[in-house]
């Protein structure tokens, strides 16, 4: 009896072992894209993260923008290239559940006002802080596109 007792725990934590693993698996990654120049990221960052969000759509991500970066959260930016606005794509990923913040240091630096910047985005003290925090603190991975 207490050899068949301990098979059935065995088994049981073997099941509630999968179990764990099979939520953690469906969970997703965490994952912060650090912009720092719409020019060069702007569009770039955006379609990286729709195609991250298709292939991988439990990702956790937040965009973190500072510097020229922030210029992408703007109400009516565009990208100079190709004349696309961005506000709808970020928009599209924002209802995906991708996070979009604003870096204050900058706003204060280059005499912003939280009133330029669209309805999506959220304000973070220091870009660079976030970053770092949102790495070491809560295990996110890095990417810069």
């Amino acid at each position: 009896m207490k050899k068949l007792l301990q098979i059935l725990a065995l088994s049981l934590a073997t099941l509630g072992l999968f179990s764990i693993q099979s939520v953690q698996a469906d969970s997703g990654s965490k994952v912060v894209y650090h912009i720092d120049d719409a020019k060069s990221q702007g569009i770039k960052g955006l379609r990286n993260i729709r195609n991250h969000m298709d292939v991988a759509p439990n990702t956790q991500i937040i965009v973190v923008t500072h510097a020229n970066g922030v210029d992408i959260m703007m109400e009516g930016a565009k990208d100079e290239k190709n004349n696309t606005e961005y506000a709808p794509l970020i928009s599209a990923l924002k209802s995906r559940g991708v996070q979009f913040e604003v870096c204050e240091i900058t706003l204060k630096n280059r005499k912003l006002k939280k009133d330029q910047f669209i309805m999506e985005a959220e304000f973070t003290p220091s870009g660079v802080v976030r970053i770092g925090d949102l790495q070491y603190k809560d295990k996110f991975a890095y990417i810069k596109p």
